[in-house]
């Protein structure tokens, strides 16, 4: 029987899974099976070339009971309902799991910002803002950056919101340019957060970092990050790849020399010195550390039997299924899960948010600090709780914000 892969569906398990054992409330676990909200909006765009085209976005939000819905806006053409509704509800948790006063939420237009100019991305970008503007807002629900998403793009986003306010409402959108409120360190924060993770479980693992063999699948900004971080750290960066292919070097990859390669030709593909694989061949390589950091469902009941890694550490959201993880589990590999390994984006997304809320900014050194002791702390709470319970660090993961936001519930009186 095929493995079903609706990303809505598999959330919609994991809560199940974890809800076992902490003998959930079944009230609060169908409130946490569904969104609070999910909105959808059509919007005109004038295109470069005289034309009007009409764009479908969608915000969804999940759970609010202890704080504001946080989570970010992708432009993708094959964006979907129940995907961005998994994303908000991922997003609850991992907020959950790090400690963070915020609820779940996501958002996501239907578009491929490969076809479009700059000027038609600013005009989608602020359409899109006008037709969710009635539920967002620094105390409602506060945006970010997602997949071909970026700083200029929410800095246009704050920007229409406030004209729409009367006032500047740098508190609306976290992952802005640094000049309109955005917070120092916010570029690198989801890849320095993985890698905080990674080091935790290494630790635990007995893994020396200094030498270990890493394939980042993936090579966009938290996929370079992290392979810079990694490579600092001593290991050896063997394979990368993107939506065009990936390539492959046993001996390492000279990471500089690639992040200009990448830049000059928008891939990683053809970079000399290394040879093509696939991003399926990339997932099963021989290596310390697996960092999947594309897109939803790439480990699979197909091919996570293949997978050879010690630890995958993911930096995207959804990377594995659940049969995937399951299968991971059994034959000894550690999975650190997308609600720990890439929270480090939304707890400085949250720094971020704190400092625009107290108009006052804090150094570089002082965010990645901050973001330390909360991964580390997080990495040790999952850890504690996978041993308590013997199950995996995924459902140690869910089982701790789970709990969280069950207590939250229960004690507002929501259920």
């Amino acid at each position: 029987m095929a493995e079903n892969l609706n990303p809505f569906e598999i959330v919609q398990q994991q809560i199940s899974e974890a809800a076992k054992y902490l003998n959930l409330d079944p009230a609060i676990e169908a409130v946490l099976r569904e969104p609070k909200r999910v909105l959808t909006v059509t919007f005109p765009v004038k295109m470069d070339d005289g034309t009007t085209r009409v764009f479908t976005g969608i915000r969804a939000q999940h759970n609010d009971a202890i704080g504001p819905y946080k989570g970010g806006i992708r432009f993708h053409p094959d964006v979907t309902v129940d995907e961005v509704k998994a994303l908000a509800m991922w997003m609850t948790f991992k907020c959950g799991v790090v400690g963070l006063p915020y609820g779940g939420g996501k958002g996501g237009v239907i578009c491929n910002p490969k076809e479009l100019s700059q000027g038609e991305l600013e005009r989608i970008s602020r359409g899109y803002i006008e037709g969710i503007a009635a539920i967002i807002g620094p105390d409602q629900d506060i945006p970010a950056p997602d997949v071909y998403t970026n700083a200029q793009i929410m800095a246009w986003m704050m920007d229409e919101y406030s004209r729409l306010q009367g006032t500047n409402q740098f508190g609306v959108m976290t992952g802005k340019p640094i000049i309109v409120g955005g917070s120092l360190g916010r570029d690198k924060a989801t890849a320095q957060g993985c890698v905080f993770v990674v080091i935790k479980a290494a630790e635990k693992l007995g893994l020396d970092l200094n030498g270990a063999t890493v394939a980042i699948q993936g090579y966009g900004n938290a996929g370079s990050q992290a392979a810079f971080l990694l490579d600092k750290l001593g290991c050896k960066v063997v394979a990368v790849s993107d939506s065009r292919g990936g390539i492959y070097n046993e001996e390492g990859l000279e990471l500089e020399a690639l992040y200009q390669h990448k830049t000059a030709t928008r891939s990683c593909i053809n970079f000399p010195g290394s040879q093509p694989l696939t991003n399926a061949e990339l997932l099963e390589l021989p290596v310390d550390i697996l960092i999947p950091a594309a897109l939803e469902n790439q480990i699979t009941a197909e091919n996570a039997a293949r997978v050879k890694a010690r630890i995958v550490a993911e930096a995207a959201n959804g990377p594995t299924t659940p049969e995937a993880s399951r299968i991971l589990y059994e034959n000894g590999t550690t999975v650190i899960p997308d609600i720990l390994a890439n929270a480090g984006g939304v707890t400085v997304s949250y720094f971020e948010w704190v400092q625009n809320l107290m108009n006052y900014y804090w150094s570089e050194e002082e965010v990645y600090e901050k973001l330390q002791v909360n991964m580390f702390k997080a990495f040790a709470q999952v850890y504690a709780t996978s041993q308590e319970h013997q199950v995996d660090l995924r459902t140690a993961a869910f089982i701790v914000a789970i709990k969280r936001v069950a207590d939250a519930i229960k004690i507002r009186g929501i259920v």
